[in-house]
Order: structure tokens, then C-alpha cells, then sequence
């Protein structure tokens, strides 16, 4: 099997952004593999396509608001920053991608959410958008996680920020 036989097209127009108010009331697509039938269901109906010896497994991990929309310092740019990985948790390092990558420099502060919520530190670079970045607050982990949800947002798909 090639990864290429999992490229399609999906329209925008389908694609959930946020979940819905009664979770057993989102969309199911039933697959019949035996005959290629697709048909369009709620999730309560799962249920009528199980046999006594089916096995459900869940899946219980959660989405990280990675993305980033902030400011840089003195100029006020508009910048976007990626949370790709923690790169050490005690100095609170992270491994980013940023746009644009041309105006973001080791040294630059970047600001993040009403009354700058959340600062950073641009500390080095890693390649050609990469950066490390240190998060500049002081506070218990929980306190680190509410900052991310209210600064950022869950990537459903890569966009670009144009700079005039």
C-alpha cells in the first residue's frame, strides 16, 4: 500500500471545525465493504452496525491548540507561530515553525493573546522557518496548558499569514 492511495479531495465545506453540541448526534459515514455502499449516518447509530463479537476501541486523546497568532515586538507584525514539539519543560523550550520566518530573529519577543497573555523568546534558529522559542512565565504546568488553550487554536489545515 503507498501513502498516495490516501490523497483525495475533500471540500472545506465538509470538514467539522467544531464538534457538535450533542456528540451522539455527529456525522457517521457506514462503509460496506463488501459492496462499496456508503451511507451517511449519526453516531448513535453505530450501534446497529456491531456484531456480539465486534470489539469498539477508543480513542481518547486530545487535539493541542499548537497554533499561535501574535505579535512581534516594537514592529506589532503580525506573526504565526506552530508548536511542533517541548523541547525541554523545566525551561519552557519549544521547537516552532514561524511566519513569516524572514522577520523573526533570535532575540525577538513575541506576544500572544489579550494583554499579552503569553510572551516568547526567540532563542535560536533551527532551519529555514524553524525556531526555538522559550515561553516567559512563571507558573505550574496547568497554568502553561490554560495559556496555550486561550492564545491558540487547533490546525485543521496549514494557511499562511500575509504581511502587508
Amino acid at each position: 500500500m503507498k501513502l498516495s492511495q490516501f490523497k483525495f479531495h475533500l471540500p472545506e465545506s465538509l470538514l467539522a471545525t467544531e464538534p457538535s453540541e450533542q456528540r451522539d448526534e455527529a456525522r457517521l459515514m457506514v462503509l460496506h465493504k463488501d459492496t462499496g455502499k456508503i451511507e451517511h449516518k449519526i453516531f448513535k447509530d453505530v450501534i446497529d452496525y456491531f456484531d456480539d463479537k465486534d470489539v469498539m476501541i477508543l480513542n481518547n486523546t486530545k487535539v493541542f491548540p499548537a497554533r499561535l497568532y501574535g505579535n512581534k515586538e516594537k514592529t506589532g507584525a503580525t506573526i504565526e507561530v506552530f508548536l511542533l514539539r517541548e523541547l525541554n519543560k523545566e525551561l519552557r523550550l519549544w521547537d516552532v515553525l514561524v511566519d513569516p520566518a524572514r522577520k523573526i530573529r533570535v532575540g525577538n519577543k513575541l506576544y500572544f493573546g489579550e494583554d499579552d497573555l503569553l510572551v516568547a523568546e526567540v532563542v535560536d534558529n533551527t532551519t529555514s522557518r524553524g525556531r526555538t522559542i522559550r515561553f516567559l512565565f512563571d507558573g505550574t504546568d496547568e497554568v502553561s496548558l490554560l495559556k496555550f488553550q486561550c492564545c491558540g487554536e487547533t490546525p485543521h489545515q496549514y494557511h499562511r499569514i500575509r504581511n502587508g
